[in-house]
Parts: structure tokens; C-alpha cells; sequence
């Protein structure tokens, strides 16, 4: 019915890597493209279904998982779900695929430097964290552990977000996502 798969395009990488802006560059193009999508990221998970989480494991950890599961309502309607998260373990990304399905879910690792990140961070979390005024802050007080196989690895400190949208296009079409390769 919608001319497309569902399927979740998980952005994951530092905070500042481009995780959001990418996915929602994904979500004007795909709409130009008559898809139907939806776009999670912690502006709009963090302040409602998630407003009680903090940041330590245990809470990384069920944020992902009421995540994934919303994610999965919106691929069972037929929708596109872009997902702006960190998700910094892979053990977590793991379970996400797992859940999802494989047919379902597309990794794209935004790979940034940390000292860009810093660089762009126009909130201030990242000088907050280096003070030790933020805990368990992912790349500073808490480890990431890079993708160890992404779909995709976008080089978001060196290539534009016109040639990252145009890969994740080029990835979604190989995979089958639309019904006609016209688009």
C-alpha cells in the first residue's frame, strides 16, 4: 500500500556526529519520494516515554529497549522509522537487530572524531561532562564501542549530508526497500 518496506534506519554514533540532522535530511527526502516515515530521537523520546530514564547502564538499556519496541509498532504499520540514538553497546545493537529482524533494520554508524563532535556541540554537554557536571557521558565518562559491522559507515566530519542521503538511498533501493526501483 505505501510503495515501500518497512524498515528501521538506526543512526548510531557520538552525540554531535550527525545522527539527527542525517535522519532527518533521510525523512524530507524519502517524504519527496511519497514514503512514509517517522523520525525518534531523544528530543522526542527523552521528554515523554523515557522521561524517567537517566544515563547509567541500566537505563541506556531500557531506553533501547522501549525504543525498539515503539520501533517495531511503527514497522508492523508499514511505516519507515529513522532512529537517532548513541545506543554505544553493541551488545544493545544486537538486540535491537535481533528484535527487529534483520530484513527490518539497516546500521548506519555516523563515524565522527570526538574532538569534532566536540567542536559542534552547540549545547555545551560535552564541556558540561568534561567538568563532571554530566555522568556516564557517552565518549567522555562512558565508553562507546564502535559498530563491528554497520550496513553503512557515513564519514560525517569529511562528506556533505547531500552524499550521505544519496548512500542511504543507494543502500535502501540494493535492499529492496522500494517497490519500484523507478525512485
Amino acid at each position: 500500500m505505501n510503495g515501500h518496506k518497512s524498515i528501521n534506519i538506526w543512526f548510531t554514533g557520538y552525540s554531535g556526529s550527525g545522527k539527527s540532522t542525517l535522519a532527518h535530511a533521510l525523512e524530507k527526502r524519502l517524504y519527496e519520494m511519497k514514503c512514509r516515515t517517522f523520525v525518534f530521537d531523544g528530543d522526542n523520546v527523552r521528554h515523554g516515554l523515557c522521561k524517567d530514564l537517566g544515563f547509567s547502564a541500566d537505563d541506556r538499556r531500557e531506553n533501547i529497549r522501549r525504543i525498539t519496541e515503539m520501533v517495531k509498532l511503527f514497522l508492523d504499520a508499514g511505516l519507515i522509522a529513522l532512529t537517532a540514538f548513541i545506543a554505544p553497546f553493541q551488545k544493545d545493537r544486537d538486540i535491537i537487530k535481533s528484535r527487529l529482524g534483520a530484513d527490518h533494520y539497516i546500521e548506519v554508524y555516523c563515524d565522527c572524531p570526538l574532538r569534532i563532535c566536540e567542536e559542534r556541540d552547540v549545547k555545551g554537554i560535552y564541556k558540561k561532562a568534561r567538568q563532571g557536571l554530566i555522568k556516564d557521558f557517552t565518549g567522555i565518562s562512558s565508553p562507546y564501542e564502535r559498530p563491528q559491522s554497520p550496513d553503512i559507515v557515513l564519514q560525517t566530519d569529511i562528506q556533505n549530508i547531500d552524499t550521505c542521503i544519496e548512500q542511504l538511498i543507494h543502500l535502501m533501493k540494493a535492499r529492496g526497500v522500494f517497490e519500484s526501483q523507478d525512485v
